[in-house]
């Protein structure tokens, strides 16, 4: 718990947009502004002025008071968020040559921002882009999930959070990522298959049904990687 708690005041510190990076993690704790001011004592407005870049970076006193709250709000509902992510970081560490990577954003970007940065083409749901807000992203080996991956391993694709993209890559039609994302308990809020346009009729039918925006992006992996990074 110490090391995770480490991790997120660094990464606070270190960001280049630290109220966007406190507003990532408060949300991924599923905490709000007016929680959060009650523990820390300082007004939501202020909070939000943080969030929003309005006031200067908060400074060391602020970010260990933040980290300190959201833990132990979290613990208060029985530590569902802070088990989670030590379970995903445990896995990610254990795996020896994982077929996936995962990567969480310094602060939150919107659907239409993630899909202009990796020029994709919208095949189906284009309204539902709008009120989407992507955490992060991973990058899928379409094949290696599905024939290697167990149903017990599939929250490790997640990460911190399910409210992320999945880009797969070595795709033929697109049928069976959306045929696993279907049967799965947990979902992404964008899927995005790498290097084709022509995608199966089912798999749009798939991703129809499940109201997830579904994308296709002639950009290599490396490029995409670059690009999404960097935000």
């Amino acid at each position: 718990m110490d090391e995770l708690r480490e991790k997120i005041a660094g990464e606070i510190a270190l960001s280049e947009s630290p109220g966007s990076t406190m507003k990532k993690w408060r949300e991924l704790f599923g905490v709000t502004q007016s929680e959060l001011s009650k523990y820390i004592k300082i007004s939501a407005s202020t909070i939000s002025d943080y969030e929003s870049n309005r006031r200067l970076s908060p400074g060391v006193g602020v970010i260990k008071r933040f980290v300190d709250a959201i833990f132990t709000i979290d613990e208060g509902r029985g530590s569902t968020v802070v088990q989670n992510l030590e379970r995903m970081a445990m896995a990610n560490k254990s795996e020896k040559e994982p077929f996936y990577r995962v990567h969480d954003f310094a602060a939150p970007i919107s659907g239409l921002d993630f899909n202009r940065i990796i020029e994709g083409k919208i095949i189906v749901n284009p309204s539902y882009l709008d009120s989407i807000n992507l955490f992060g992203y991973t990058i899928v080996d379409s094949l290696r999930v599905i024939l290697e991956m167990s149903p017990s391993e599939y929250p490790k694709l997640f990460g911190s959070t399910t409210e992320r993209a999945f880009v797969f890559e070595h795709v033929s039609t697109g049928r069976s990522p959306l045929v696993v994302i279907r049967v799965a308990p947990i979902k992404p809020k964008v899927v995005v298959m790498h290097g084709i346009t022509n995608i199966d009729r089912l798999a749009i039918k798939i991703a129809q049904i499940e109201k997830i925006p579904l994308l296709a992006t002639k950009l290599s992996v490396e490029e995409i990687q670059q690009r999404l990074d960097k935000t």
